[in-house]
């Protein structure tokens, strides 16, 4: 147990550095490239993200719960043959992805604006796009290397290839759009198409991270093979068979939110126009898919994070019947989520003007920080689609995942528009967070179903938690009007980013306090916080 413990720390800790970090560039990137560049790399991004999950069928989870069932028959050979064989699909995948998103990228630019007046042009999508596409060359075989080391147990390399995919991206997007405005007196076209290029870049340098580690693994591997007693020799087609199987819910939780903002993307521009308020596009696509997006992400990150560790043990508990462990392990965690989340979100609320300037600028920053205090419950809706999905993989329901995203993706098909004309931009936000906890639902509802689950403890432990928030409001709304006698925060960066700080700061502190006196968090992590045990003297 400590080992799977041991492991998925590192993961979760790799996935959060490396969502930070996607979060901090951006700051630099919207001083070079601003409002429209942040648009224009949303649009390159989405229908690539969507294709990555496609392309790669949620191979590394599907790959590493294959190759660790095998090896725990004895079986490695069988293990190493879907490697080999895994890589040759990903390359065809990866290939035939290139090629769609490559040729297909002016096809689909025309249809996300309506015309050039805003200083978007059809060509400015379509070049972004295709440079975006080149990524999809590589990182389909990458993650079948990805979870075939995860299979053996050894979670470092994904790890560490993450997190140095991701600072070589970060550091290539920086360097070129600088490079390219700044220095060369460049478009911004141009800028964020090399910024687009990047993902290529980094997955380059993610490959010689996964190299290194195979030199050092394969000798072990090999002999491993060779000392085995036993093969199944399963027939090539019954083995991707058997792949696909558990592949494809895990794609079902990676493309929600990219299918949420692709609708935005066809809509978004359309409708804005048609009422009139086309000029504020620009500002509210990139807040709500790019730059606040990059915000509201990082509590889900965590908390998914946290409570994943346990749906492994779930589908052990589910296989052997133990109705009252597996009851437990629900009500963690969902409690993990709610108790890491709601003060996340409830926070970004209250302090989104001040997050939105300190970070981005204060530019329009009534308009902009607004639609971050209306798109910040999304990051509750997002964490717990992910986390009820997962559910439903450990008690063997996983398919249905696939009807729940279906039907809150119709839901933001059909009511996006309506929404954005009767609410303007805020509409798209409206749509996402309807369509989201649509999905939300009816997997709750599965779960309850499909195993006569019971919600009350959860219920109870949400309602604490709702008050420990709003106690945690009154105190920054305390410190909000302190710091409003001296600092003029609504108006100049740096003293945004100071209540910024103060009121994160004592908020979260705030929270903590209640939650650990009244046992909440001892509750729902299941022991003691020795960390917070010294600081409260308890």
């Amino acid at each position: 147990m400590s080992n799977i413990v041991k492991g998925t720390m590192i993961l979760t800790g790799a996935t959060f550095l490396s969502k930070f970090l996607g979060m901090i560039y951006v700051i630099p990137f919207n001083e070079v490239v601003g409002e429209t560049g942040g648009t224009l790399f949303a649009f390159a991004y989405n229908p690539y993200s969507i294709l990555i999950s496609i392309s790669t069928i949620g191979v590394p989870l599907a790959v590493s719960k294959f190759v660790s069932k095998y090896n725990a028959l004895g079986d490695y050979e069988t293990g190493m043959r879907m490697f080999k064989a895994g890589i040759m699909l990903m390359a065809v995948t990866g290939i035939l992805a290139f090629l769609g998103l490559f040729i297909g990228a002016e096809w689909l630019a025309g249809f996300m604006i309506t015309d050039e007046d805003n200083g978007i042009a059809v060509d400015d999508i379509t070049m972004v796009i295709r440079m975006v596409s080149f990524a999809l060359l590589i990182i389909p075989s990458m993650s079948i290397v990805r979870g075939f080391f995860q299979g053996h147990q050894s979670m470092e390399p994904t790890a560490i290839s993450q997190v140095v995919e991701q600072i070589v991206r970060i550091s290539f997007i920086l360097i070129a759009s600088f490079t390219v405005v700044k220095i060369l007196d460049g478009s911004i076209v141009t800028a964020v198409g090399f910024a687009t290029f990047a993902a290529f870049i980094g997955a380059l340098a993610s490959c010689i991270v996964l190299f290194i580690f195979w030199q050092k693994h394969k000798s072990g591997i090999r002999s491993t093979i060779q000392q085995q007693k036993k093969t199944y020799d399963i027939p090539l087609r019954s083995l991707f068979a058997e792949l696909f199987r558990y592949a494809g819910p895990f794609v079902m939780v990676g493309v929600a939110v990219p299918l949420y903002q692709l609708v935005d993307q066809f809509t978004m521009a359309r409708a804005m126009t048609a009422i009139g308020q086309y000029d504020l596009f620009d500002a509210a696509y990139s807040t709500i898919n790019y730059y606040g997006h990059k915000l509201v992400i990082i509590p889900v990150t965590i908390a998914t994070g946290m409570s994943l560790t346990i749906v492994p043990a779930m589908t052990e508990t589910y296989m052997q019947n133990n109705r009252s462990l597996l009851h437990q392990q629900i009500n963690q965690a969902l409690q993990i989520v709610l108790v890491l989340v709601v003060p996340a979100v409830v926070g970004l609320v209250v302090l989104s003007h001040e997050a939105y300037g300190a970070l981005f600028g204060m530019g329009n920053i009534d308009f902009r920080g607004g639609l971050l205090a209306w798109y910040a419950p999304a990051a509750l809706m997002f964490a717990l689609f992910t986390v009820t999905s997962s559910v439903l993989q450990g008690i063997n329901r996983q398919q249905f995942a696939v009807i729940s995203l279906s039907a809150g993706v119709l839901v933001k098909v059909l009511l996006n528009i309506q929404l954005i004309h009767t609410f303007g931009a805020k509409g798209a936000i409206f749509g996402t967070v309807l369509a989201s906890g649509t999905a939300v639902a009816l997997n709750l509802w599965r779960i309850k179903t499909s195993i006569n689950f019971s919600f009350q403890q959860t219920f109870k432990r949400f309602l604490l938690i709702c008050i420990f928030s709003v106690f945690m409001v009154i105190a920054i709304a305390i410190v909000k009007g302190l710091f409003g006698m001296f600092l003029d925060y609504e108006t100049f960066r740096f003293s945004a980013a100071m209540m910024l700080v103060a009121g994160v700061a004592i908020g979260g502190l705030v929270y903590v306090w209640f939650s650990y006196q009244s046992t909440l968090l001892e509750r729902v992590l299941g022991e003691r916080v020795h960390i917070l045990d010294r600081l409260f003297h308890r």
